[in-house]
């Protein structure tokens, strides 16, 4: 005869684990097609050329003058975009399906699109690094606001027309949030601002960019991070077959495929409409 305490320990072996619904893992909200040039018009394996016309010179003449030195008004190739088509899959067999309380086919299928949802948004922030138009900042260097303002004096200064967007990654954003809230060590003399600041910890525009953007795709490199401030016209993306997932079934594996597929092309099309800004991205503590 065993003797002792009776406990609730003693029957955990009985009892029936409790299981909650699974849960995604966590995704950046994808935001790049909405601030880049798109493209939606074509389709196939074609590549799309960007050309650039010539700039013509006004000259002076006299009276009766026959001008004679007119400009060849000829296009240039400034960049192209090559598509390639992307894929996932997974397999859910019958037995799964059957033998799983929650809907797998349609969390899969979930899944699927979502992850190649951000790989489209990483895919395309990554051309930050090849933008022409100005470096801001260094490896190691911490995030300011000068950067913003130096990036858009620069795309100014060189012609670019507005808008102007602002991408950063979030320890980026950090580090210059900190600097009008009551957690830094200096303030600017702009309270609504800092109000703003301080209730959102984001803000939509500041100092004549039409939005300022923060994402966890910004691309790295170690501990430092490529953000940017550009024109649309900067950085393009080619839509040729939009995101379109496919069953599959295989009786003899007793299992549906699930096949996910896009095809798309991005890069620079006009590298000289955007400055990249290069600063350090550790972890923050305080």
């Amino acid at each position: 005869m065993a003797t002792g305490y009776s406990r609730v320990a003693d029957l955990n072996s009985l009892y029936n684990d409790i299981y909650e619904d699974a849960v995604f893992v966590a995704k950046e909200t994808s935001l790049a097609t909405r601030i880049v040039r798109t493209y939606t018009n074509g389709k196939g394996d074609q590549t799309r050329t960007l050309s650039e016309y010539p700039e013509t010179t006004p000259q002076q003449v006299d009276e009766a003058e026959d001008f004679s030195n007119p400009t060849r008004f000829d296009k240039t190739a400034l960049a192209t975009l090559t598509p390639y088509e992307y894929m996932s899959q997974a397999i859910l067999t019958d037995r799964r399906a059957m033998t799983d309380p929650q809907n797998a086919r349609n969390d899969i299928a979930n899944g699927l699109g979502r992850d190649m949802s951000e790989y489209i948004d990483e895919q395309i922030l990554n051309n930050f690094s090849s933008l022409t138009g100005g470096t801001l900042g260094a490896s190691g260097t911490s995030m300011v606001w000068g950067y913003l303002f130096a990036a858009q004096s620069i795309l100014r200064a060189n012609k670019v027309p507005r808008p102007y967007y602002a991408v950063l990654h979030p320890y980026q954003w950090h580090d210059i949030a900190e600097d009008v809230s009551v957690a830094g060590s200096s303030a600017v003399n702009a309270p609504e601002f800092q109000d703003q600041v301080m209730r959102e910890w984001y803000v939509s525009n500041v100092g004549g960019m039409d939005g300022i953007f923060v994402s966890a795709n910004v691309p790295t490199s170690g501990t430092d991070a490529y953000g940017a401030v550009f024109n649309p016209w900067a950085i393009a993306f080619d839509l040729r077959k939009d995101l379109t997932l496919e069953p599959e079934r295989d009786a003899s594996r007793r299992a549906t495929e699930l096949n996910l597929s896009v095809m798309f092309a991005t890069g620079v099309w006009r590298a000289a409409y955007g400055c990249q800004i290069i600063t350090d991205i550790t972890t923050p503590t305080s």
